[in-house]
């Protein structure tokens, strides 16, 4: 099983998204093992987002993750990475396929509703941004595991 993380961002929660968001991950198979609602700190948002250090809409995004509330959710399943992605949709959502969150639910580039992992180095450096090593729960022994630093 592969984990993968998901970021119901601020403008999908200012519109109650968010648990129409996570009926589709779970309608698909996969499983929840963490989940949060926080607030990004500018320097958690610089961090999770250093890659993109730099780039013109580096600052815009920063100041959009701040703006309000988020939810991290940490979810496994078969190919969860990949699932993830592909439910997702594109980036923009006007290039978003119908029947992805951004597809159905996207209004912009900028406000894309979503963050999902796009491989498992990604999801090893954004989860240990967002959740403590003993967040996850192992859902087949339903009971908390604390896991090394390297989840």
């Amino acid at each position: 099983m592969e984990k993968t993380l998901l970021l119901i961002k601020p403008d999908a929660v200012k519109r109650r998204l968010a648990g129409r968001i996570l009926e589709r991950i779970e309608d698909k198979g996969l499983t929840i093992v963490a989940m949060k609602m926080f607030r990004f700190t500018r320097q958690t948002a610089e961090k999770f987002y250093s890659d993109h250090a730099g780039k013109p809409f580096y600052e815009p995004l920063v100041k959009f993750m701040i703006s309000g509330p988020t939810v991290g959710v940490v979810l496994t399943g078969k190919s969860a990475i990949a699932v993830v992605r592909k439910l997702t949709g594109k980036t923009d959502s006007s290039q978003a396929e119908p029947g992805t969150i951004r597809g159905d639910f996207g209004l912009s580039n900028r406000y894309n509703l979503i963050h999902a992992s796009d491989s498992k180095e990604s999801f090893d450096k954004e989860v240990a941004t967002i959740f403590d090593a003993c967040d996850i729960i192992d859902r087949q022994m339903d009971e908390l595991i604390c896991f090394s630093e390297e989840l």
